[in-house]
């Protein structure tokens, strides 16, 4: 399935959870905070979310400033 993961076009197959996509993406310490077509989808659902085709993901970190 072709997905849009913060502006960027990625391949993923059908079957792939969000855990799966940030996992693969070589993130998952990184991501703070996800959303699905500017759907915030919790952290302890991310195991179970399976997007579908053409979905825009925004995999979102906090960094600290002032």
């Amino acid at each position: 399935m072709t997905l849009i993961i913060n502006g960027e076009i990625k391949e993923f197959s059908q079957d792939s959870t969000l855990q799966n996509i940030i996992t693969n993406l070589q993130i998952e310490n990184k991501v703070m905070a996800a959303a699905v077509n500017m759907n915030i989808v919790k952290k302890d659902d991310w195991n179970n979310f399976i997007p579908k085709n053409d979905d825009k993901i925004e995999l979102l970190q906090f960094v600290g400033g002032g």
